[in-house]
């Protein structure tokens, strides 16, 4: 079938991704994409290399506003800009919206890594005016929030807050970048999760080792997410932003 003989995008996007190219098309394509990813991380390390100590929250674009843990990231993003440290979320709405406003609201740095999306991203307005970068690739976009952050927060989410939080783990676990703290926040949301990890993949499968778990920290308030965060900052001397 012909690009235009399908009803719906999703169908024209298969299809045009497995049309047949030839070699100068393939070349031409690649080496265009090559440009744009060293543009994305030029940009993306110019404007992170100054930001300071920070911690990444991670959560669902769709939370509401009125929803508890709208309110509870943006209760811990005003205490970690309080204790002296940028937050960095992924510019969105939800809770990262809640995260960039907890941040604006107690004077911290606030960043956003806004992803260019087809529905749900739209950069939120609490990200500080020069610290809203803009990506189109999700890998590069990873880079800045590891390479950026030490520590973080993971709120309630789906596949990109997932997605995220066993990005950070595996990177601790295979020492690809230091031991920061992972801290879950939800008891309720995370326990069924962390369930089946210790069953399936720990006692059953083998697949992830006992010690693995360690990585992360499962708490309930704001209280126990600073209180993480001064422990591990005090540990290593870590200073704030200001």
């Amino acid at each position: 079938m012909r690009l235009e003989d399908f009803d719906n995008d999703e169908d024209k996007i298969i299809q045009d991704r497995l049309k047949q190219k030839n070699w100068n098309e393939i070349r031409t394509n690649d080496s265009w994409a090559i440009f744009k990813i060293m543009a994305e991380f030029v940009n993306g390390y110019e404007n992170m290399g100054r930001i300071g100590p920070c911690v990444s929250i991670f959560g669902s674009a769709r939370t509401k506003p009125e929803d508890p843990y709208y309110l509870l990231a943006e209760k811990i993003a005003y205490k970690i800009s309080k204790a002296g440290y940028g937050v960095i979320t992924g510019g969105g709405p939800g809770i990262m919206e809640a995260g960039n406003k907890g941040a604006h609201l107690g004077g911290g740095t606030s960043v956003g890594l806004n992803i260019v999306l087809p529905f749900e991203q739209h950069f939120n307005p609490y990200i500080d005016g020069d610290k809203n970068l803009n990506f189109d690739y999700f890998f590069v976009r990873k880079v800045m929030f590891v390479k950026y952050s030490q520590g973080f927060v993971v709120m309630p989410g789906g596949f990109g807050t997932l997605d995220e939080l066993f990005e950070a783990m595996t990177l601790i676990q295979t020492k690809k970048i230091a031991k920061f703290p992972i801290i879950l926040v939800g008891t309720e949301f995370w326990s069924g999760l962390i369930e089946w990890v210790k069953k399936v993949l720990i006692e059953r499968e083998h697949t992830v080792g006992p010690d693995d778990l360690n990585l992360i920290r499962i708490v309930d308030t704001e209280d126990e997410v600073v209180e993480v965060l001064d422990t591990f900052y005090k540990k290593y001397n870590l200073q704030p932003n200001f």
